[in-house]
């Protein structure tokens, strides 16, 4: 049997769970990924599993949160003055606001709390803090030409 090297593209199913279990993104919603091999397209570790699997093998890959999006950092919990926002639409808690960052990039923020002087919003990955762990699923290896 094969099994994948850097350069191929492999199509893989998976389950992401975060490390109290609660699922937090699968293939079912978006049907089986692509995958090119060496193209830093999915998290290392998960590279590294599917590079020793066979099409039909299944994996569980764990990550802990330094090595998936990283600790939580309060730094990045800012309060912006209501005035700074636009008035339409009117921020609610949860809505997603784009930023740009003193270095010009982009930066995508999560309303946590609206006041009325003040919007509290988090710049932190939705993930971040959090151990990941994949099941994964190798359906199919295309190989490099």
């Amino acid at each position: 049997m094969t099994t994948p090297n850097n350069g191929d593209t492999v199509t893989i199913d998976y389950v992401l769970k975060k490390g109290d279990g609660m699922v937090v993104g699968h293939t079912q919603e978006v049907g089986p990924q692509d995958i090119e091999l060496g193209a830093g397209q999915i998290f290392p570790q998960v590279e590294a599993a599917l590079t020793g699997m066979q099409v039909g093998d299944e994996q569980s890959v764990s990550i802990e949160s330094e090595q998936a999006f990283g600790p939580r950092r309060e730094e990045l919990v800012i309060d912006i003055p209501r005035g700074n926002l636009p008035a339409d639409p009117a921020p609610q808690p949860g809505m997603a606001l784009r930023g740009q960052q003193s270095d010009g990039s982009e930066v995508t923020l999560v309303v946590v709390s609206v006041g009325d002087d003040v919007v509290k919003a988090d710049a932190n990955h939705p993930l971040a803090g959090e151990d990941l762990t994949f099941d994964v699923t190798l359906r199919d290896i295309k190989q490099a030409a």
